[in-house]
C-alpha cells in the first residue's frame, strides 16, 4: 500500500541567513547565474557575463549591511533559493535573487518574491520594492512585470572593469530600475 506524503512535506520554509550559510549561499547564487550549471535554468546570465556573480566576502557584506537581510528558502531541509532585502527609507531593495536551476519554473521564485514583499510591507512598512536588472534580460524583466513590477527607464551603468560583478561578454550592459508600489491594502 502506497502512503501519500503529508500535505506539507514539500513546504517551503524561510529564515534569515547566518554566517554558517555563506559557502552554500555562494554556491547557490553561482549555480543560478553563471557557468554551465546555470544553463539548466532559465535565469542564466552565462551568455552575458563570465566569472563570478558573488563570493564569500560579497555575501558577508550583504549579511553585515545595516537594515539588510539575506532570506533563505528551504525545502525538505535543502537550501533552494535566496534573496537579499535592504530597507532604504520608504522602499526596500530586492537583490541577489537565486533559485536552484533544477527547481526553476515550478513556482518557487514566485513564493520567494511573495515572502520578500510580505517582509518589506509588514515588518518594515515600506511603500515600494525596488530592484535593478540587466536591461537585456527581457525574459527576466517580463517575469517581474507579471509580478507587478514596472520598468522605470532609469538606467545605471554596469561596473565594467570591476570583476566582482563578472566579466562582460558585451559592451552594452546596463541596469534598469524596476519598482513595485504597494497599495494601502497590501501594507
Amino acid at each position: 500500500m502506497e502512503i501519500a506524503p503529508p500535505r506539507d512535506a514539500h513546504r517551503l520554509t524561510f529564515r534569515d541567513a547566518a554566517e554558517d550559510d555563506v559557502p552554500a549561499l555562494v554556491e547557490l547564487v553561482e549555480s543560478a547565474y553563471r557557468g554551465e550549471s546555470s544553463r539548466a535554468g532559465w535565469t542564466t546570465e552565462a551568455h552575458l557575463l563570465e566569472g563570478r556573480r558573488t563570493d564569500e566576502d560579497g555575501v558577508r557584506e550583504v549579511l553585515a549591511t545595516p537594515g539588510g537581510r539575506l532570506l533563505v528558502a528551504e525545502q525538505d531541509g535543502a537550501m533552494v533559493a535566496c534573496c537579499q532585502l535592504e530597507h532604504r527609507d520608504d522602499a526596500a531593495y530586492f537583490g541577489m535573487f537565486s533559485v536552484r536551476p533544477g527547481r526553476q519554473g515550478a513556482g518557487l521564485g514566485k513564493s520567494v518574491i511573495a515572502e520578500a514583499e510580505r517582509v518589506a510591507r509588514e515588518e518594515w512598512g515600506v511603500t515600494e520594492m525596488q530592484m535593478t536588472v540587466i536591461s537585456l534580460r527581457t525574459e527576466l524583466i517580463a517575469f517581474y512585470e507579471r509580478r507587478g513590477y514596472a520598468r522605470t527607464g532609469r538606467m545605471s551603468p554596469f561596473p565594467y572593469g570591476d570583476e566582482r560583478f563578472g566579466v562582460p561578454l558585451r559592451d552594452d550592459l546596463e541596469f534598469e530600475l524596476l519598482v513595485k508600489e504597494f497599495g494601502s491594502d497590501e501594507r
